[in-house]
């Protein structure tokens, strides 16, 4: 996993590369509640809180649930790319109480404990200093504010891909079968045990799903969208895609999905 800053912001110049993700999930996902709706229901936002988001994405989550974006005070809209922010922009248009700002997790340029609520989604994992984002994150939060910080886990999607590469390729003897272990900074593992070093408690919530995927060209598209985050995609799209229909079973590949979040509270 690459995660320099000047990386993280190329994948995310614009909202091609999150759309391909996000549409595989939606067509394939066997938990029809949403991984986007599952977060949300666990949000607990009052009348008046201010929040802050930091890497938005293309905001869609606030658009499906309006009436929540509604009940705060104020609702600040941040990502590293101004690209992103332009499609939040889009999707959400020009509120009173939202806004739209280009933020640093690692140098958030507000005061001390201004803020209800801090939500970091499914980016933590590509912060280059996750120590500095995360004390940033707990000095903004007001002390008996909520943090809430979706990421996946060690065994997901591109885990399992990687899984069935390996196998393949020690059948054929060609450099033996590897574990593949996930390169990722900030997991469902191991997310608890950084985020106490910074909250006085970090409940996790684990969200059960997985994909039945019929057209494999969808998933081949989601695995090269993460171009510089993961080797599979630097693999030939026809060998890929002869691999992942040879696990087919009965016309369906059926990939695992390990995705949570934290709910944190009690700034240390």
């Amino acid at each position: 996993m690459i995660n320099d800053k000047e990386s993280v912001k190329a994948q995310y110049t614009g909202a091609e590369n999150l759309n391909t993700r996000i549409s595989i999930h939606s067509k394939y996902s066997v938990n029809k509640q949403g991984f986007g709706n599952w977060i949300m229901s666990n949000y607990e936002i009052k009348d008046g809180d201010r929040i802050l988001e930091l890497g938005c994405g293309t905001g869609i989550m606030w658009k499906d649930h309006q009436d929540m974006a509604d009940r705060a005070s104020e609702l600040i809209l941040t990502d590293l790319s101004e690209g992103m922010l332009l499609e939040t922009r889009r999707t959400l248009g020009e509120r009173g109480h939202i806004s739209y700002r280009t933020v640093d997790i690692q140098d958030i340029p507000f005061e001390d404990k201004s803020f209800d609520v801090v939500i970091a989604n499914m980016m933590l994992y590509h912060v280059p200093d996750l120590d500095r984002a995360l004390s940033e994150v707990s000095r903004v939060l007001k002390r008996d504010g909520t943090f809430y910080c979706a990421t996946s886990g060690e065994k997901g999607i591109v885990e399992y891909v990687a899984g069935l590469i390996s196998d393949y390729r020690a059948r054929g003897n060609i450099g033996g079968k590897r574990e593949y272990k996930s390169s990722l900074s900030f997991t469902l593992q191991n997310g608890e045990e950084i985020l106490l070093k910074h909250f006085s408690s970090a409940q996790r919530l684990d969200y059960p799903d997985g994909l039945k995927v019929t057209q494999i060209q969808d998933l081949i598209d989601y695995l090269y969208s993460l171009t510089d985050m993961t080797a599979i995609g630097e693999m030939d799209r026809e060998e890929l895609g002869s691999i992942l229909e040879q696990n087919k079973v009965d016309g369906i590949l059926y990939v695992p999905k390990e995705y949570g979040m934290f709910v944190c509270e009690g700034i240390k």
